[in-house]
């Protein structure tokens, strides 16, 4: 196991997560970490991105975050399966692993629809099964051959979500944050750009 000069863990099956609002700045920072993380190993990055293009805007988002990344990164889209899609690295020479972001994958995920045309949000199983796929999926990194960072957004902060989709994503987004946290080596909150390591802030009992 090593450790970086910053505090944190980069042995293999270690996991970093990034939170934070809207255009805080953590996507940038989680790539500056995971950039630092691969050069260790020698071997190539991932980026998997959970992202689609359904509109302009969505398609200039992801434009931006495509031209800010080393040429010598692979990406890999799979806004639906990212435990299997973090199963099929295991076999790869990886040095390490970023998706970006998993409140997207949570929303692609509530929006499937169903033979009747309901989306998966509406059935009252839906969100548990949910996380069970989170926790699934930090499992799998944490025995994975390789460090990953995991962005995600921290949505808790507004006011309560008028429609009921809305209340849906931001209790689920809270959940699954929560749980990929605890099982993180180090959890980072990202705030006008200035990364702060929760896990080194964080009360502890006696």
């Amino acid at each position: 196991m090593s450790t970086h000069s910053e505090g944190f863990q980069t042995n293999s099956g270690s996991t970093i997560l990034v939170t934070g609002g809207a255009r805080s700045g953590k996507s940038s920072f989680a790539e500056r970490l995971v950039g630092k993380l691969g050069a260790e190993s020698g071997r190539p990055i991932v980026y998997i991105a959970t992202a689609q293009i359904h509109d302009d805007e969505m398609a200039s988002r992801i434009a931006g975050h495509r031209d800010r990344r080393p040429p010598g990164w692979k990406t890999v889209e799979s806004p639906y399966d990212l435990e299997e899609t973090v199963k099929e690295l295991y076999s790869r020479p990886v040095g390490a692993v970023l998706i970006d972001c998993v409140t997207m994958w949570l929303s692609n995920l509530l929006l499937i629809p169903g033979p009747m045309g309901e989306e998966q949000w509406m059935k009252p199983e839906a969100s548990e099964l949910i996380l069970h796929r989170a926790e699934a999926l930090v499992r799998l990194l944490k025995t994975a051959p390789f460090p990953s960072v995991l962005v995600t957004n921290e949505v808790g902060h507004s006011l309560v979500p008028e429609y009921p989709l809305g209340r849906v994503y931001r209790d689920l987004a809270g959940r699954v944050n929560q749980a990929l946290a605890n099982c993180a080596d180090d959890v980072f909150y990202v705030v006008c750009g200035i990364p702060i390591n929760l896990r080194q802030m964080a009360w502890r009992p006696d």
